[in-house]
């Protein structure tokens, strides 16, 4: 309870008006960030629309393996980030910890995969300019340059999370949170499902339509 009050403002009445401040917050923040993606998801729409011959042959020369891989880790980093949130809801700061432990190596594992199929792109000269790729259509570079503009800023805010997510770990470790007062963590687990959401929106997008000739 000690904690609780200390991290309570003055400016709210009590702590559940403060709860849902912040967390109306963050939704606020995530909205923007969908107004973000969304723009460049219809310009994927859009130019997929326009050449969707070139957009189906460039998709074939996504790493479907590596993008498999990826869904897989952060699918189960949403499970390791919404038991964080449930360890800290029950006040086990124990089982927080490694919950979180968990759900940044996952988020490192991610990136780590990530690297590996950007080195392998770049070896098969998949970026749009004069180095592109022979035997693609000139169309194709359209894609691939929406497809490292929208996995790269992906990835970025993975990079945050990790940054969140670690601070919430540390904060942790000195035992801010209890079941009264464990907003940040329900905060940082809106931002990390959200950027989970995201990937589950590219990887169809990217490595799994039109795969097949």
């Amino acid at each position: 309870m000690a904690e609780a009050r200390l991290a309570f403002a003055e400016q709210f009445d009590d702590m559940a008006q403060q709860r849902e401040a912040s967390i109306l917050g963050m939704w606020t923040f995530l909205a923007t960030e969908i107004l973000f993606f969304g723009g460049m998801f219809m310009a994927y729409i859009t130019y997929r629309h326009m050449y969707p011959q070139a957009f189906a042959e460039a998709s074939r020369h996504t790493i479907v393996l590596f993008g498999t891989l990826n869904t897989a880790i952060l699918l189960t980093s949403s499970l390791t980030m919404a038991l964080a949130v449930r360890a800290a809801q029950l006040g086990d700061n124990k089982w927080l910890i490694r919950f979180l432990g968990l759900t940044i190596l996952l988020a490192a594992g991610f990136l780590a995969v990530k690297g590996f199929e950007y080195h392998d792109d770049l070896r098969e000269h998949l970026w749009p300019g004069k180095l592109f790729k022979a035997g693609l259509s000139p169309q194709a570079q359209i894609f691939w340059f929406l497809y490292w503009v929208m996995t790269g800023l992906h990835a970025l805010h993975v990079t945050v999370g990790v940054g969140v997510l670690s601070t919430l770990a540390w904060l942790a470790k000195r035992r801010k949170f209890t079941p009264e007062y464990h907003t940040p963590v329900e905060i940082g687990g809106l931002y990390w499902h959200f950027v989970d959401i995201v990937w589950i929106f590219l990887y169809p997008l990217l490595y799994l339509i039109n795969r097949s000739a």
